[in-house]
């Protein structure tokens, strides 16, 4: 926070760690450092990043900042011979604390990816799930890491927290894009980024399908995260307005019409056809309003599994 006047002025400065010292400290980040700076810049509620920040924070990082307190998640981090990485703020007075969300973790995300099982978002007593729950090894409750996608509970209260709360305005640009959104990554910051260029008030509405639709047209074990955790991942970005949580894969005209829509967009990446083999995007097509956006990023989600494997 800064402080001007008789005001208090917030100022969220998150300090991504270099590659190097997460290694050193936590093992291989799953991102590139410049597409972890540049996923935090697209979080909506932060105003500025500290690039090469250290891992271990000192009083000495936050007077250069000019912050008054660092804030970090109720979960302890160590540095590699063990010491507490707060130690010299928590002694002033100058560290604060949230309440981590149980059941969301990079952990537990990477472990999804290892056991490459399409069973973890339902049916636990699946085969799948028999083979696979001792491949990754058991947490520090001794629960596999695998089923940590049923610890996350979704509430109104969250949902409440991440959405902006706006309406559409006279004169914004109601643009749609649709997908899966999974592992939300650099590749689907660009797309959104650049979606959202394409007017000056632009209202950007997401809409998310189901897990079960997903895996119809992705297949392997995909959606690695279930909709609810992907609902508040989209909903953390700065270019989205709105997130229609299971939207139907077909964009109808009953869509179109329900939201006003005045623009579909879609990436280069391939359209699958409906369950009936019709084009899903036959409406705003026809009503001449689908736009092709080239995000000109190639990352996906396939790609980022892929970087976990490699390093398993």
């Amino acid at each position: 926070s800064r402080r001007s006047g008789h005001y208090l002025f917030m100022t969220l400065i998150i300090p991504p760690h270099p590659v190097g010292e997460i290694s050193q400290h936590k093992g291989p980040p799953v991102f590139t450092q410049d597409e972890r700076y540049k996923m935090v810049r697209a979080i909506k509620w932060v105003d500025e990043i500290v690039e090469g920040a250290p891992y271990v924070t000192t009083l000495e990082t936050l007077d250069k900042y000019t912050s008054d307190f660092c804030v970090h998640g109720d979960d302890i981090t160590l540095t590699v011979d063990g010491k507490d990485t707060y130690e010299e703020v928590k002694r002033s007075g100058r560290y604060r604390e949230c309440k981590r969300t149980q059941g969301v973790s990079t952990t537990d995300l990477v472990g999804r990816m290892l056991l490459m099982t399409k069973a973890h978002h339902s049916n636990i007593g699946h085969s799948d799930y028999q083979q696979h729950t001792d491949n990754f090894g058991k947490g520090p409750k001794g629960h596999s890491p695998w089923t940590g996608v049923s610890q996350f509970l979704q509430t109104s209260q969250k949902i409440i927290q991440f959405a902006s709360g706006q309406e559409p305005q006279p004169g914004d640009t109601i643009i749609y894009v649709a997908g899966a959104f999974d592992l939300f990554h650099i590749g689907h910051v660009d797309f959104l980024e650049a979606v959202s260029r394409l007017s000056d008030k632009p209202y950007v509405i997401v809409g998310l399908h189901f897990d079960q639709e997903v895996n119809r047209y992705k297949g392997k074990n995909y959606p690695i995260m279930n909709v609810h955790e992907r609902t508040l991942s989209v909903l953390a970005c700065r270019y989205v307005s709105e997130v229609v949580i299971g939207a139907p894969y077909a964009v109808t005209r009953e869509l179109l019409d329900h939201f006003k829509v005045d623009l579909v967009c879609h990436g280069k990446t391939d359209v699958h056809p409906d369950k009936d083999g019709s084009d899903p995007y036959a409406e705003p097509r026809k009503k001449g309003i689908l736009h092709t956006v080239d995000s000109m990023n190639s990352l996906t989600t396939d790609s980022i599994v892929q970087r976990i494997i490699k390093n398993r």
